[in-house]
């Protein structure tokens, strides 16, 4: 009797298909990251990437069992103003040559809500790697009304120390805290 049951069981789950994370590509023309840093308590300073590159495997039942994976050339950087893009850009702060990328993969995901998750990752900046925590947000998934096929919009807000990437000069009167936004949009993959 208990192999009939066991063997009927078997059966009944044999045809029910597990979820597994499906692969989103981030829309580089629709995702951003603004960071803003405080300037001698005068101003607030302001920047932002765009256009880069991206993946993310979304489990929509589990997103626990979620991962994403951003890489984006430092010289992306726009600030607004050319001479503060290269004053960025040299020894007193990146020092990035043409090929210096930033990157950020998580390592894992902790849901804290029905639309809100904790994604920790490793960040890559200035040839030094940190553990951060995005608090992330969930906007919407469903059919981009004029693509016609899946779509997912994610937001999420960070804050890193300058500092720990080896780019705090001018600390603490140019702030060492970063205040970083992030709002991102990714295409289902074929």
């Amino acid at each position: 009797m208990k192999s009939l049951l066991l063997a009927t069981a078997l059966t009944a789950t044999a045809g029910i298909a597990f979820a597994a994370p499906e692969k989103y590509n981030l829309d580089a023309s629709h995702s951003q990251i603004v960071f803003n840093y405080n300037h001698l308590g005068f101003s607030t300073g302001y920047g932002m990437f765009s256009g880069f590159d991206g993946e993310i495997m979304f489990d929509q039942e589990d997103p626990a069992n979620s991962s994403v994976t951003v890489s984006f050339p430092v010289r992306s950087m726009m600030t607004g103003w050319e001479a503060r893009f290269e004053h960025f850009m040299s020894e007193d702060f990146f020092g990035a040559g043409e090929d210096e990328m930033v990157t950020f993969t998580s390592t894992g995901i902790e849901v804290t809500g029905d639309t809100t998750a904790l994604i920790t990752g490793d960040l890559t900046l200035n040839e030094v790697t940190k553990s951060v925590v995005l608090d992330a947000v969930l906007n919407q998934v469903a059919e981009h009304p004029m693509e016609k096929k899946p779509w997912a919009g994610f937001s999420a807000t960070t804050t890193v120390l300058r500092s720990d990437f080896n780019v705090g000069q001018f600390a603490p009167f140019v702030s060492d805290e970063v205040q970083i936004e992030l709002s991102v949009e990714a295409m289902k993959a074929e």
